[in-house]
């Protein structure tokens, strides 16, 4: 990597890695704009993609989505040269994010908020005065491995998501499918499940459940709740400025907690 960039010398060099071409593109324009000197020399669709431009371009920083076919951001931070700058771009939330908070990479959650990305790129301008240690980048890989489920090894090694519920409705047990599930909510050390027929109970904590869902489907809005965005008909926005969920099969409005409601802002 180019020990001047960012300190005096080229301008830095950035390439995105993200298997959603319209999140891509958002965050190439944001970033064209919030940081004009930055060149952005390349997009990869996966991460084999993006091995191969880190080969070609030689960059200082990556924007890796962690979550990605083929390869993981992680393996791909991995692979990377030593020296090089890393930003996942994650739809995590809450209890795994809290290993980014301290560590030699950062972070961006989606949807990217022009309010982060600012404080990603003051961090970025900061450590590009420093090589990154090779020592310190690959500890900052181990821990997050064991705290984001499934992203230690390749995407072909990540676990199934769950996809059935055995949830107890009175005397009987039903089988729910994850799809058709509008939120769940902590409920003591049960989980309640709603469904447009009705709600259910799961003796899984909302924690535990958490870990099995697909993230890009179920957000976390509030320390007790996980929504289906799939369910979600429309946000907004009450006269004291917290931001309110209409579900599209169940009449109550959800509450999304301030440490929640930037990801509905793009919505």
């Amino acid at each position: 990597m180019s020990a001047a960039a960012g300190a005096g010398g080229a301008a830095p060099r950035a390439i995105i890695a993200d298997d959603e071409p319209r999140l891509a593109s958002y965050l190439l324009e944001k970033l064209a704009t919030a940081w004009p000197e930055l060149q952005l020399v390349g997009v990869a669709a996966n991460g084999a993609e993006a091995l191969q431009l880190i080969e070609e371009n030689d960059p200082d920083i990556l924007f890796l989505d962690i979550r990605m076919p083929g390869l993981t951001g992680l393996e791909v931070a991995r692979r990377a040269e030593e020296g090089v700058h890393v930003v996942f771009v994650t739809a995590y939330d809450q209890y795994a994010l809290e290993a980014f908070e301290h560590a030699a990479v950062d972070y961006l959650l989606k949807p990217v908020t022009d309010e982060r990305l600012a404080e990603t790129i003051r961090r970025l301008r900061e450590r590009l005065k420093t090589p990154v240690a090779s020592a310190e980048l690959k500890s900052t890989l181990d821990a997050l491995a064991r705290v984001l489920p499934g992203l230690a090894g390749s995407a072909g090694d990540a676990p199934e998501r769950l996809a059935w519920i055995r949830a107890s409705v009175g005397n009987q047990v039903r089988l729910i499918a994850v799809g058709d599930v509008s939120y769940f909510q902590a409920n003591d050390k049960y989980t309640s499940v709603f469904t447009a027929d009705g709600e259910a109970l799961i003796r899984t904590s909302l924690r535990e459940l958490s870990d099995q869902l697909d993230p890009q489907r179920f957000w976390q809005i509030h320390r007790g709740t996980i929504v289906n965005v799939a369910h979600v008909a429309a946000t907004t926005r009450d006269l004291g400025g917290r931001t309110l969920i209409k579900l599209k099969e169940r009449p109550e409005t959800l509450v999304v907690s301030r440490a929640f409601a930037h990801r509905f802002r793009q919505m």
